[in-house]
């Protein structure tokens, strides 16, 4: 009994086997190929697939989701005979197994030796500048020409991506001091520029004063004109209403010539020559007062008396429209003065 137990074991041990062998599960978005004897007869999709045990033989699996592979920084020179360092990410895809697996021994080294050889040529007919400059065009170029190669291969790519690009130290600190110099520049210019703006309208704010004062000068002026103009008329019609006399014009000389004497630095003060008809007229209204002998109580007035000492003559021009003559006043005495041109008549003060 024995032998046949063990011959029993072997049998289950070897279906349990085959079974498994024989059932093949494969994840989603996977794929896998068959080989018989060696050779290719099928690729497995995503489910329970069924395969002849011993015979078929699931080579390998191939993940067909999209895939990112970084490359290591690679050398390049460039047109200028300047090396940078460029490090690459890849975005691939794999849309045919049957080919990955068969056309190419290891597709993800093809990818990394061909983005290498191409990017060279690539950067090799661009300056460093251009290159820094121009990741697009340079992304643009890397992808149609992997595209185009790793299709026979089954393989996709769908985005290439320049990392980094690293220039030179040395080439560094250099466009370091030029971005600096740059920013200096235009820090001086924008500056330069707010002053002659702040310039301009501090000037355009000082001639708009300047201008509403002057408007405001003038209004203050053309009002203090009206103003006085309307008081020199006032005046004048309430003389002209009220029939003013020689004897009132005579009274309103005699207050205003005090003043014209006041303060020791007026030397020189002119008289009109009106004021010399005025007087007469109020010398001769006094006159009249003082010889008709009456008054309010009937009795006579007494006339004022004639100073001792003589008074000088005082010299005045024949002609009365020759206006207003100077005479100097010193320490509250006049002195008039005496124009050799002018032709004068002499009037006794009594």
């Amino acid at each position: 009994m024995e032998p046949v137990l063990i011959v029993l074991v072997v049998l289950v041990v070897v279906a349990f086997i085959a079974l498994i062998k024989t059932i093949q599960v494969i994840p989603q978005a996977s794929a896998a190929i068959v080989e018989r004897f060696g050779r290719y007869t099928r690729t497995l999709n995503a489910g329970l697939n069924i395969v002849v045990p011993f015979i078929d033989r699931v080579r390998n699996r191939i993940d067909l989701r999209e895939q990112v592979v970084p490359f290591p920084p690679q050398p390049v020179i460039t047109q200028d005979n300047l090396v940078v360092n460029i490090d690459t990410v890849i975005y691939y895809q794999v849309t045919d197994p049957r080919a990955a697996t068969y056309e190419v021994a290891s597709y993800i080294q093809a990818i990394e030796q061909l983005t290498v050889t191409t990017l060279r040529n690539i950067i090799g007919s661009m300056d460093l500048e251009s290159t820094l400059t121009s990741r697009e065009v340079i992304n643009a170029g890397l992808r149609g020409v992997l595209d185009e190669a790793t299709g026979k291969w089954g393989i996709r790519v769908n985005r290439v991506e320049l990392k980094a690009i690293e220039p030179p130290t040395s080439i560094q600190d250099s466009m370091e001091k030029q971005m600096r110099a740059d920013r200096d520049k235009r820090a001086a210019i924008l500056t330069a520029e707010g002053q002659r703006q702040a310039q301009i309208l501090k000037a355009e704010g000082e001639k708009q004063a300047d201008v509403l004062r002057a408007e405001g000068e003038a209004q203050a002026a053309v009002l203090r004109a009206d103003g006085e103009a309307a008081a020199i008329r006032t005046v004048f019609e309430a003389i002209h209403d009220g029939d003013a006399d020689q004897k009132l014009l005579a009274y309103q000389y005699l207050q205003t010539l005090p003043e014209l004497a006041k303060g020791d630095s007026n030397k020189l003060w002119i008289i009109p020559s009106e004021v010399g008809d005025a007087l007469k007229g109020l010398g001769g209204a006094f006159g009249g007062l003082t010889g008709n002998g009456g008054g309010m109580n009937g009795g006579a007035v007494a006339a004022p008396s004639v100073p001792q000492t003589p008074l000088a003559a005082t010299q005045v021009p024949l002609d009365p429209a020759a206006g207003p003559r100077p005479v100097d006043v010193e320490k509250g005495a006049a002195r008039p003065r005496v124009d050799p041109a002018r032709e004068y008549r002499k009037i006794d003060p009594e």
